[in-house]
């Protein structure tokens, strides 16, 4: 459950972390899939290094367009014994999104789009957590951008933790969720010859995440 930071020290976000987080548990009494997991509770951040918040769009109805927000700052907590009870906030540069060609990236930071200027963040907000299965959760949340704020619900799976030859520990978690970008206030459109539209409306967005834990202090 555990999303998302520009970097391990420099990017994270400063205020003060969750000492408890308050967000709402699903009804019954749910089996941890891994014992393990409650060894891990507690605060972490994404090693940005080996992780990728990123989306994917069709174009012109036969490819696909796949980008990336290279800045982004997370308060991030993970409750092993109760996976419900962890959370997650993230803050996305809308300045920062790249997709390997300048002019569209260009185009993706204006006014058709996200508009960079007038509406420089995207944030996500947890508000739930449940357990879907062996390593599946669902987070939900409130995903805001252009001051538009509309829920969405995160598919996560858990790919597992270790300790690395530096004596950090390392979770893996892999997400997704796909949303209608029009219902954000992203109208833009042009359409094609044969009557279909150049962007879909229809944007998957992606989280490919390498936390880790931070080092407590005395």
């Amino acid at each position: 459950m555990n999303l998302f930071s520009r970097s391990t020290a420099r990017r994270a976000i400063t205020s003060a972390a969750p000492a408890a987080p308050t967000t709402r548990a699903t009804s019954g009494a749910v089996a941890l899939p891994d014992p393990g997991l409650a060894a891990l509770t507690g605060e972490w951040i994404v090693d940005p290094a080996h992780s990728r918040i990123g989306f994917s769009v069709r174009h012109a109805m036969v490819s696909t367009v796949r980008g990336a927000f290279t800045e982004f700052e997370s308060r991030l907590y993970f409750d092993g014994r109760d996976p419900r009870r962890s959370r997650a906030e993230v803050l996305l540069s809308t300045a920062s999104v790249q997709t390997g060609v300048e002019q569209r990236d260009d185009h993706l930071m204006g006014r058709d789009f996200l508009d960079a200027r007038n509406f420089p963040h995207i944030r996500f907000i947890s508000t739930a957590v449940e357990v879907a299965g062996p390593d599946v959760y669902r987070m939900a949340g409130d995903l805001t951008i252009r001051d538009v704020t509309r829920p969405v619900v995160l598919e996560l799976t858990y790919i597992g933790h270790v300790t690395d030859p530096f004596g950090y520990q390392r979770a893996g978690f892999d997400g997704t969720t796909t949303i209608n970008r029009s219902e954000w206030g992203l109208t833009y459109n042009a359409r094609l010859a044969e009557g279909g539209a150049l962007v879909s409306e229809k944007v998957r967005l992606q989280f490919d995440i390498a936390a880790i834990r931070t080092v407590p202090t005395a």
